[in-house]
């Protein structure tokens, strides 16, 4: 199998030349190229075909959110993992409404690196229990749902369920063994789930519903 392509997107050389030298220890991935802002990602992303971004969120020229926005207008389909640091909570609700597969903290282990790209080249989104405790931290800071609006009964109650063990990481399968119940059941309440947000990917489920202070 040939490797995964990796475009590692950060404005410190010292990151990229880190990730560079943990993700070469690996058959599995390669790295297709760097870039140092956002500008030059988007150039690089049409010319490699990269099977995953690691972004940085705060660059110079154009910010890993704005490049990740235009991704999203083009309807990229290149999954994007957040390279973060621990005080930048509520930029981490807003790559996750942009569609991110997860983050990974600039100081991660090379286990949860290369977990955490596999996950993203599946379509699966993967957050560490730390990091999701962070988000919805700065989601229940960050929303503000307006009296009346009945959103907290938007969703039923073994769909919040379904909803805060994928914003855990969970997989169908393990969700519907944790629940007792069939994995094609817990796909239906995922579209049922989708359908409700406005949404059309778990990461997106997770970031609206924080946003709207669902979760």
């Amino acid at each position: 199998m040939n490797p995964y392509q990796i475009l590692i997107v950060d404005d410190h050389f010292v990151v990229r030349q880190g990730l560079r030298l943990i993700l070469e220890t690996s058959e599995q991935f390669q790295i297709a190229g760097e870039a140092e802002n956002g500008q030059q990602a988007l150039s690089l992303v049409d010319e490699l075909q990269p099977d995953v971004i690691l972004m940085d969120l705060n660059m110079p020229v154009m910010s890993g959110l704005e490049a990740m926005q235009i991704l999203k207008d083009r309807n990229s389909r290149v999954p994007v993992l957040i390279l973060t640091t621990y005080n930048e909570d509520e930029l981490m609700v807003k790559g996750l409404a942009l569609g991110a597969r997860g983050y990974l903290l600039k100081d991660t282990s090379r286990e949860n690196l290369f977990r955490g790209i596999e996950s993203a080249i599946r379509g699966e989104t993967l957050l560490s229990a730390e990091i999701m405790a962070k988000v919805i931290a700065a989601g229940e800071q960050a929303s503000t749902p307006a009296p009346g609006k009945g959103e907290g009964s938007l969703l039923s109650d073994k769909e919040l369920q379904i909803l805060r063990s994928v914003a855990r990481g969970f997989k169908s399968k393990e969700i519907a063994f944790d629940m007792g119940m069939a994995e094609r059941t817990v796909k239906a309440h995922l579209t049922s789930i989708y359908n409700k947000l406005g949404v059309d990917s778990r990461s997106q489920a997770v970031a609206t519903a924080l946003e709207r202070g669902i979760l």
